[in-house]
C-alpha cells in the first residue's frame, strides 16, 4: 500500500475538518471505509478523500457541524416537549388524584371505566371496587324517575350539567351528588361512553330543605303555614278531586295574652295545635298553621258530610281543651269560629276558595261564634270577603307601581299655633281612580299581610321627603304604624337600619301606635319604643280612650304623645262624659309628664271646649286640613290664632 495514494486517519481528519474517533466510527459503519496496513493502521484513499474535500468546497466539516448542530437541537427539542408532557400528565394526575371533586369515565353502557380517589367518599368504596358498576347502582329509594329523565336528556343533548341524584352510599349514608356529563363519540358519531364530574352537595341539599321547611312551616309549632296550604290546595284542585278546607279561629284569643301574658298564649296554641293535629291524623287529613289563632284543616278526600263531621270534632276538641300556665292558672272555655269550604264546589283555584272559606268563617263568628258554618253564597260575609280579595289586588298594584299618596296634617300647639309634628297619612287609588283613605283599606291591608309592606315603603317614602327638605327648616313628623309591623321583631330590625342610614336625625320622627294595637301587643309594643327610642324618636298612644285599660298600661308604654281619639272632641258639647274624660286625660297627662293631641276637631266650639278642658294641642281640619306632602301649610298659624 503506498503512501503516496492514501492518507492516514490524521491527515483525513484534518482535511475534512472531522475527529479521528468519528472517522472510526464511519469506518465501522461503512460509509467512509478505511483500508489496514500490516501494523493495523488505518489508510483512506487520496482520490475519495480529495473529491469529498472538492464537492463540498471545502466547507464539509462546517456542512457537517450545521447539520449535526441541527440534529441536536431537534433532539434538545423533542427532549423538553417529552419532559413537558411528562410534567403536564403528572400534574393532570395530581390534580386529577387529589381532586375533590368526582371524576368519572364509563363506557357505552354507563359502567365505570375509571374514577379518581373522591369516588371513596362518594360511594363509600375504592375506585378499583367500582369498575364496572354505575351511578344508579346506589340509586335511592325515589330517584328512578329522575335518573332516567337525566339520562334521557344526556342521550339527547350530549351534555347534561348540575343534574342532582339521591345515593345510598356502600355504607348506608345519603348522598346528594351533583352531577355533570357529556357523551364521547368515535369518528363516525357512534357513543363511547360518557365522562364527567361530580360533586357532594349533601350539606347544600339539605340546607336548602331546611330553609324550605322554615319558610314553609310555623316557627311555634312546626306545622306547615299559609303558603304550604295554597301549595297543597293547589295541587288538589289540579286533580279535580272533591275535597274540603275548613277555617278553626280562635275566639277572643288576644284576651288570653291580655289576661294570661303572651307566654300562655304561645303555650295555648301549643296544646291546641296538637290536640288539632289528631283530629287531623283521624280524618287522613293535614293540620296548618295560617295566622296567630287561626287553623285550617285540609281534608283532600272529604264530601259535604265529612267535613261537617270532622268541624264538629275539631270544635269539640277545642272546647275540651284545659291549659295550666306556669303560674297554675287555668285557660279554659275556649271555642272556635269554624268555617267550611268545598273544593271544587265553593271554587275551583286558590282566591276563590280562600275567600268562600273566609267568608264562612266569618258567618260563623256573624251567628255568635263557637259554632261550624258552611260556607253560603249568599251571605253578607262573601261580600265582605270579596271586598278584601278588591283590595288586595289594589294593595298590591299600589306596591307593585309605587302609586302611593302620602298626605299631612298637622298637630298644632293652641297656645301659639305652631305644629308640634306633621301626621303622614297614606292613601291608594281605589277601583275607581280616586285617592282612597287608609281606613278604607288598612283592615283589609292588615288582615292580609300587606300592613307591614306598606308601612316600610311609607315610612322611606317620608324619610326621603325630610331629606330632601334638609335645606329648609327641620319639622318633625309622625307615622301610625299597624300592629303588625311592630309585632314583627324582624321588621322591627330592619326598621331601625333604615332610620340609622336615611341621615334624618331621630328626634324628628314620631311612631304612632294605635290604643288597640298596643293594648293586644304589650309586649311587643313596649320592645319596639325600647329600640327606637335611643335614636332620639318620639312616640303616641294613637286613639287614646277608646279602651280604658290603657290607663293601668300607660307606664309600661314611654310615650310622648297621648292622642285622644276624634269620638270623645266631636260630642263635647253634649256629651258631659267626654267633656270628664278630655279632662281626666289632660291631668294624667300632666302628672306623667306626656303630652296630650286632641284629635278631630272640626269647629271653633269643640276647640273652645277643648281649651276649658285644658287641652294644649289639637289636630283637625277647623286647625288645617289634610294636604298632599309638600303642598305647604300656610294656614296653620293663621287658623289657629283665629280660633
Amino acid at each position: 500500500m503506498s503512501d503516496h495514494d492514501h492518507y492516514t486517519i490524521e491527515q483525513t481528519s484534518q482535511l475534512l475538518g472531522i475527529s479521528a474517533q468519528k472517522l472510526r466510527r464511519w469506518d465501522e459503519q461503512g460509509i467512509l471505509g478505511a483500508q489496514r496496513t500490516e501494523g493495523g493502521h488505518r489508510r483512506y484513499p487520496r482520490e475519495v478523500v480529495d473529491r469529498l474535500v472538492r464537492a463540498n468546497g471545502g466547507a464539509f466539516a462546517e456542512k457537517t457541524s450545521r447539520e449535526l448542530a441541527s440534529i441536536k437541537k431537534t433532539l434538545a427539542e423533542k427532549r423538553r416537549i417529552i419532559q413537558l408532557l411528562i410534567e403536564s400528565e403528572g400534574r393532570y394526575r395530581d390534580l386529577v388524584e387529589t381532586s375533590h371533586d368526582l371524576i368519572w369515565q364509563t363506557d357505552a353502557e354507563g359502567r365505570f371505566t375509571y374514577l379518581n380517589a373522591a369516588a371513596h367518599e362518594i360511594f363509600g368504596l375504592a375506585p378499583p371496587d367500582l369498575i364496572g358498576r354505575c351511578f344508579f347502582s346506589f340509586e335511592a329509594d325515589g330517584a328512578h324517575v329522575p335518573n332516567r329523565r337525566f339520562l334521557s336528556t344526556l342521550r339527547r343533548n350530549g351534555e347534561v350539567q348540575n343534574h342532582v341524584t339521591h345515593l345510598s352510599t356502600a355504607r348506608g349514608e345519603d348522598r346528594w351528588i351533583g352531577i355533570n356529563a357529556r357523551i364521547t363519540r368515535d369518528e363516525m358519531g357512534e357513543m363511547l361512553g360518557i365522562r364527567g364530574t361530580a360533586r357532594d352537595v349533601t350539606e347544600q341539599h339539605l340546607a336548602i330543605r331546611r330553609a324550605e321547611h322554615v319558610a314553609l312551616h310555623d316557627a311555634l309549632t312546626d306545622l306547615p303555614n299559609r303558603g304550604a296550604l295554597q301549595r297543597q290546595v293547589e295541587a288538589a284542585l289540579q286533580t279535580g278531586h272533591a275535597g274540603a278546607i275548613v277555617m278553626i279561629d280562635m275566639d277572643h284569643f288576644k284576651r288570653v295574652n291580655t289576661v294570661f301574658g303572651h307566654g300562655a298564649g304561645d303555650q295555648l296554641v301549643l296544646g291546641l295545635s296538637g290536640v288539632l293535629r289528631s283530629v287531623a291524623r283521624d280524618r287522613k287529613g293535614e293540620l296548618f298553621r295560617v295566622g296567630e289563632d287561626q287553623f285550617v284543616l285540609h281534608l283532600p278526600d272529604a264530601r259535604r258530610e265529612e267535613a261537617l263531621a270532622a268541624a264538629a270534632i275539631a270544635l269539640d276538641a277545642v272546647q275540651n281543651y284545659r291549659l295550666e300556665t306556669a303560674r297554675n292558672r287555668v285557660v279554659s272555655n275556649i271555642t272556635a269560629s269554624i268555617g267550611i269550604a268545598l273544593h271544587p264546589l265553593h271554587g275551583d283555584n286558590w282566591a276563590s276558595l280562600l275567600a268562600a272559606m273566609d267568608a264562612a268563617t266569618h258567618q260563623a263568628k256573624d251567628q255568635g261564634r263557637n259554632r261550624v258554618a258552611l260556607f253560603n253564597p249568599a251571605s253578607d260575609a262573601l261580600r265582605a270577603s270579596h271586598r278584601r280579595n278588591q283590595w288586595s289586588r289594589l294593595i298590591t298594584e299600589a306596591l307593585e307601581q309605587d302609586e302611593i299618596a302620602l298626605y299631612v296634617q298637622p298637630a298644632v300647639q293652641l297656645r301659639s299655633g305652631t305644629a308640634v309634628h306633621h301626621e303622614i297619612f297614606m292613601r291608594i287609588r281605589d277601583e275607581h281612580g280616586a285617592w282612597a283613605e287608609t281606613q278604607q283599606f288598612m283592615g283589609s291591608a292588615e288582615s292580609m299581610g300587606y300592613a307591614p309592606a306598606l308601612d316600610q315603603r311609607v315610612l322611606t317614602r317620608m324619610l326621603t321627603h325630610i331629606h330632601e327638605n334638609s335645606r329648609l327648616p327641620r319639622q318633625r313628623y309622625s307615622l301610625n304604624l299597624s300592629a303588625a309591623s311592630i309585632s314583627d321583631s324582624a321588621w322591627v330590625r330592619e326598621m331601625v337600619d333604615i332610620v340609622k342610614t336615611s341621615d334624618v336625625p331621630g328626634e324628628h320622627l314620631v311612631f304612632e301606635v294605635s290604643e288597640k294595637s298596643a293594648m293586644e301587643n304589650i309586649d311587643a309594643t313596649a320592645a319596639f319604643i325600647e329600640q327606637l327610642r335611643p335614636l332620639g324618636a318620639r312616640f303616641a298612644l294613637d286613639d287614646f280612650g277608646t279602651g280604658f285599660s290603657s290607663f293601668y298600661y300607660l307606664k309600661r308604654f314611654e310615650v310622648d304623645y297621648l292622642k285622644i281619639h276624634e269620638s270623645f272632641t266631636q260630642d263635647l258639647h253634649d256629651n258631659a262624659e267626654s267633656r270628664v274624660f278630655v279632662k281626666a286625660v289632660n291631668g294624667l297627662a300632666r302628672d306623667l309628664k306626656r303630652q296630650v293631641v286632641a284629635k278631630g276637631v272640626e269647629n271653633a266650639e269643640s276647640l273652645k271646649l277643648l281649651k276649658d278642658a285644658g287641652t294644649l294641642y289639637a289636630q283637625g281640619s277647623f286647625l288645617q286640613p289634610v294636604t298632599r306632602l309638600g303642598a305647604g301649610s300656610a294656614a296653620t298659624r293663621t287658623r289657629s290664632k283665629r280660633a
